[in-house]
């Protein structure tokens, strides 16, 4: 029987490191090495730490409570150790091992039961090849979720962490530019192989099908420590699995134990927001939203609380219609998340409003979306300027000059090219700046080529 558990590993959203107030800023966009360092996080000889970053407290506090984990009241800090170039001081700060007791424990997410989560620091940036050490993200603090081996297969991995990462998205307690990385436990019948430091869901799936389909073949004697080879698509021995007592886990001296009051707690828990499981729910059974769309809508927390704004004043149907595929649409050209656009929701009623009253024509509706690159204005008191024209007599003048302008769309639409009308169609809107009513536009256009 095959039985899989996860650690997962992510950056909290914090400005500062987790012991000194060096900026917690690394990665690809921080290309430039040990800009963000001190004696503390680079384990300088005599440096002490400081006090625990209070928000990386919280965040971790935040995040067990959306796993329904228990919170510890005492939090004692532990030296995990080991001797690696990424760890000067030869050994980790973290609330895990023999003697700590964790943030949360007994949760459970989805199904899936939660040992723990805890917090711990990140290493330096060690290239084996090179040799070099970037101390940029040393001290940098990290939340380790650990779950039972309650998993069966790959498909069952990926799609749980997939709703993980956006129920964390809800509460913006992980850096979502850094990723998250993870250690996959994995048995099939007899003993447990751990694959170290995968940071994408396509390798964690491969590496987690590769590695069942290897146990099979040749069960492992022994517990392994194993590295995935993403070229290769294959999982190498790196040596025999660790134990607890191989890390020689001790209390740390230089740090007090954390005392976290129910107060605080009941305080963090009375501002989480609605997970993404109960916004789709009162979606789809309180508005009767179909399910696909609400599964839209609740993957970011900003869009589903805008879109909620929205249909207190504007028809559902169209609600749904204009920010699943109009409103998502400009953002992704743009490259934008809709916390960086100020678009008052108010602004988007009155768009849909006039739109739903035939005041203005869904192309125009459409280019007043397009212009809200950094902040709406209200379309509303600028509705006589972008009225709908349906006047037919106007209309026809406007299509009378369309058609003395393009002799030849004329003459391929009578010899049944039926593109030419949509093209001809499209020169009236432009010449109405996307005022004139599409339909209206068509019959007049139809009715003087007759």
């Amino acid at each position: 029987m095959t039985k899989i558990g996860l650690e997962i590993h992510g950056y909290l959203s914090t400005n500062e490191k987790l012991f000194c107030t060096c900026k917690s800023e690394h990665g690809q966009k921080y290309s430039k090495p040990n800009v963000n360092i001190c004696p503390i996080c680079t384990g300088q000889p005599g440096a002490k730490p400081l006090l625990p970053n209070k928000i990386a407290v919280e965040k971790a506090i935040q995040i067990s409570l959306i796993l329904k984990c228990k919170i510890n009241e005492k939090l004692v800090w532990q030296r995990k150790h080991y001797d690696w170039p990424d760890l000067p001081k030869g050994y980790q700060n973290t609330i895990s091992g023999h003697h700590a007791i964790p943030v949360g424990e007994k949760g459970k997410f989805l199904g899936i039961r939660i040992t723990e989560t805890h917090i711990e620091e990140d290493p330096a940036a060690w290239n084996p090849k090179t040799g070099e050490i970037d101390y940029n993200r040393s001290g940098s603090p990290l939340i380790e979720i650990v779950t039972e081996p309650d998993f069966k297969n790959s498909e069952e991995v990926i799609l749980w962490l997939k709703q993980l990462l956006v129920t964390l998205s809800y509460i913006k307690a992980i850096d979502k530019s850094l990723g998250i990385k993870a250690d996959v436990n994995v048995s099939t019948n007899r003993e447990r192989i751990e694959i170290k430091n995968m940071n994408s869901l396509k390798n964690i799936k491969t590496a987690i099908e590769f590695e069942i389909s290897r146990q099979k073949k040749e069960p492992p004697k022994t517990q392994e420590t194993r590295m995935f080879d993403a070229d290769k698509g294959i999982t190498l021995k790196m040596r025999t699995k660790e134990q607890a007592q191989d890390y020689r886990f001790i209390s740390e001296p230089d740090l007090p134990i954390i005392k976290i009051e129910k107060t605080r707690v009941q305080k963090i828990r009375s501002e989480l927001p609605k997970t993404p499981f109960e916004k789709l729910k009162k979606l789809v059974k309180k508005h009767k939203i179909e399910k696909s769309s609400a599964e839209i809508l609740t993957k970011k927390l900003e869009v589903v609380e805008f879109f909620e704004k929205i249909i207190k004043k504007v028809n559902s149907k169209l609600a749904v219609r204009w920010v699943t595929e109009e409103l998502l649409s400009v953002l992704n050209y743009n490259k934008k998340e809709l916390e960086e656009i100020k678009i008052n929701p108010k602004h988007f009623i009155e768009l849909l409003q006039l739109l739903e009253k035939n005041q203005i024509t869904e192309l125009k509706a459409k280019e007043i979306l397009r212009s809200w690159k950094e902040h709406s204005s209200s379309p509303k008191s600028n509705a006589k300027k972008h009225s709908q024209i349906s006047d037919t007599a106007k209309i026809q003048k406007l299509a009378q000059k369309i058609l003395e302008k393009n002799p030849r769309a004329v003459a391929d639409y009578k010899s049944g090219n039926k593109n030419a009308l949509n093209f001809l169609i499209g020169q009236v809107m432009k010449l109405s700046d996307k005022r004139a009513d599409y339909t209206e536009a068509k019959k007049a256009l139809e009715k003087l080529m007759e």
